[in-house]
């Protein structure tokens, strides 16, 4: 009898949560993740990314649930946890300069068979930081005072991935803060001085900033063709596992480029080419319509609640997932210059997939708490 009278609360339990969360998300969220760990089975075999990334979406699961049982309103209402673990995001990414580089680049903190990158967990924390500060000053948005100091919030992390350097992270840094901005009612004339800025400092990070083989990713993007053995060779084999899954793709695991190997990074940064070698343009499509029904439903969260800090947060949340999405895609098919940064839930790696977890475990909390 006892047995099932636990059995019967701990089933009243579930059936309780999931009446409190966005039920439509968590399991579009669990149905990608999923399907990442099949297509990594297609791309990789029974090797280590699939067993790693399995691993990764289980991790993930896990914290996406703990966080939406945990009160987002003492981020809301307290400074300190949220100042606190900015500077931690801030103190991580110091410390990439003193691991291992990866091709050239100081973006992860390398210990043995770990790695890490903290710009993911910074992506983040900016978002926690911006949904703080302006769900108190929403009103005073239109002093520029307001806009300087979230610039400084912002720009901390962007100058030290710049000069990591990680070019594609610093994008998703500005399109988030500058998302937020917009969202709030940031004035024209202040926009108009953000424009102007930006461009003098994209001026100068390709005269100063920008290694040799960024500039050579710029110059192929705009040809390919002029070094199709060297700096093109990505794109080009890129674009010929996408027309070759035509509509259906060629099946799971049969995706040529990807599985002897001619299509680079298949797991990773070319992942929505090897996905649509699988699974071709249907396949590719469903995936990208589950992530904009996720970002959907993640702006729907934020227009529900009354909190301000909910509202943002979403806002945030949404530009993350979505900026990562559109950008992998894009590089893939040339419309943008390599960028190296990871495709949403199905590109290897547990940096990116714990980060959106974590947020998504946040945005659940919005949802229950309100």
């Amino acid at each position: 009898m006892a047995l099932q009278r636990n059995s019967r609360s701990f089933i009243r339990t579930i059936g309780l949560y999931f009446k409190e969360v966005d039920l439509p998300l968590f399991a579009t969220v669990v149905a990608i993740s999923l399907f990442s760990v099949l297509n990594m089975y297609g791309i990789d075999g029974f090797g280590i990314f699939l067993m790693k990334q399995a691993i990764f979406v289980v991790i993930g699961f896990g914290i996406m649930i703990l966080f939406s049982f945990f009160n987002y309103r003492y981020l809301k209402n307290y400074s300190l946890p949220v100042l606190f673990f900015y500077f931690i995001s801030i103190g991580l990414l110091l410390l990439t300069f003193y691991s291992q580089s990866v091709r050239g680049v100081n973006a992860w903190i390398v210990l043995g068979q770990f790695t890490f990158e903290p710009a993911e967990l910074a992506k983040l924390m900016l978002i926690v930081l911006m949904a703080k500060y302006f769900s108190q000053r929403h009103v005073q948005i239109r002093q520029f005072r307001h806009v300087l100091i979230s610039g400084i919030y912002y720009g901390i992390p962007v100058l030290i991935i710049l000069a990591q350097p990680d070019l594609g992270s610093a994008i998703i840094f500005s399109l988030i803060w500058l998302s937020i901005l917009m969202a709030i009612g940031i004035s024209k004339r202040h926009l108009f001085l953000l424009v102007i800025l930006a461009v003098v400092i994209s001026f100068g990070s390709w005269m100063f900033v920008l290694k040799p083989y960024q500039k050579d990713r710029l110059m192929t993007f705009i040809n390919p063709n002029n070094d199709p053995r060297g700096s093109g060779y990505n794109l080009i084999q890129s674009k010929v596992a996408i027309g070759s899954g035509y509509w259906f793709g060629k099946g799971l695991g049969k995706g040529s480029q990807a599985t002897l190997g001619f299509l680079p990074e298949s797991h990773n940064d070319f992942v929505f080419a090897a996905t649509t070698e699988q699974f071709g343009f249907i396949g590719i499509g469903l995936v990208m319509s589950a992530i904009l029904f996720i970002v959907y439903r993640i702006l729907a969260i934020g227009r529900a609640v009354v909190s301000n800090f909910g509202k943002i947060f979403s806002i945030g949340m949404a530009v993350f997932i979505l900026s990562h999405a559109i950008i992998g895609a894009s590089v893939n098919i040339g419309l943008m210059p390599v960028t190296g940064i990871p495709f949403p839930f199905l590109s290897y790696g547990g940096s990116y997939l714990i980060s959106v977890m974590s947020g998504l475990g946040i945005l659940q909390s919005i949802k229950r708490y309100g």
